[in-house]
């Protein structure tokens, strides 16, 4: 039964994942290095509460309970000593999740399961890190996390049955959908997700159209609720090439990154976050 979630990385996405433990009954605990991301993660995740309070989604009495399971450290090896369920939710750089599993691997109890959210990463590289490669499976969260319905959940080589279930039955209690698949570079959704990304780059490369008038068409045509380049800005373009150039060394040419979107990223056109990537957002009211 997991009772205490720990949540590494308090970035977009692992403020996100402490905000629907804590609603989802977990005791729950986010950890970063850096107390000035920290702050802004609370901030965040306070405001994330004040409107779905506003919205009728929770109670202000639900409201206070959650909040109050949530806590927030700077200690990676104390908060895991008596962790349940640990989510990695730092960066997409192998180095960075070998160094953080490692230390997972050697405070958190043994019957602790890992979690690596992850778009593109291999579950199996991951629990290779540790010394329980059968507690280890990956949990793709999807940006906003409050919002989006699916985690999906992907099987390592060695994770065992159990552990797919009981990480499956801790996303559903935070609200989520759920689909187990088995590990293939990309997933199932990363996989979709870029070509349809990549190519609309290409397109706008090509001039075939505005990026307002292919998201559009994408949008009403095919019935999308957010149009590729909408859905870039929001994610990072940073991390659309990243995944791309992951899945375009697995998976051959036709994820090879399209040289617009590179030219983008080296210009520091990132996306929301930078205020600038396909659309610009400091002319916004």
């Amino acid at each position: 039964m997991i009772e205490r979630l720990v949540v590494v990385g308090s970035g977009v996405m692992g403020r996100g994942i402490a905000y629907v433990g804590a609603v989802g009954g977990f005791q729950t605990t986010l950890v970063d290095v850096k107390q000035e991301q920290l702050n802004s993660a609370r901030s965040e995740i306070t405001a994330i509460f004040e409107q779905a309070v506003a919205r009728g989604k929770l109670t202000p009495g639900a409201r206070q309970e959650a909040e109050m399971r949530l806590s927030y450290s700077l200690d990676l090896a104390a908060a895991v000593q008596d962790a349940d369920l640990v989510i990695e939710a730092v960066p997409e750089k192998l180095e960075l999740k070998k160094q953080v599993f490692e230390t997972i691997d050697a405070h958190a109890p043994a019957s602790c399961y890992l979690a690596t959210n992850t778009s593109t990463m291999s579950p199996t590289e991951i629990g290779s890190f540790t010394k329980r490669p059968e507690r280890v499976i990956a949990m793709h969260f999807f940006n906003p996390v409050h919002k989006m319905k699916l985690v999906e959940i992907i099987r390592g080589l060695e994770t065992s049955d159990e552990t797919a279930q009981v990480v499956k039955e801790a996303a559903e209690r935070m609200g989520k959908e759920t689909v187990v698949v088995n590990e293939f570079p990309g997933f199932v959704t990363s996989r979709i997700s870029a070509l349809v990304g990549n190519e609309a780059f290409y397109m706008l490369q090509e001039g075939v159209g505005t990026p307002e008038d292919i998201d559009k068409a994408i949008k009403l045509g095919l019935n999308f609720p957010m149009g590729p380049f909408e859905l870039a800005d929001l994610v990072g373009l940073d991390t659309r090439l990243n995944n791309l150039k992951y899945l375009h060394e697995k998976l051959g040419e036709k994820y090879r990154p399209a040289p617009l979107l590179e030219q983008y990223v080296k210009a520091g056109r990132l996306g929301r976050k930078t205020g600038r990537g396909v659309y610009d957002y400091t002319k916004q009211d």
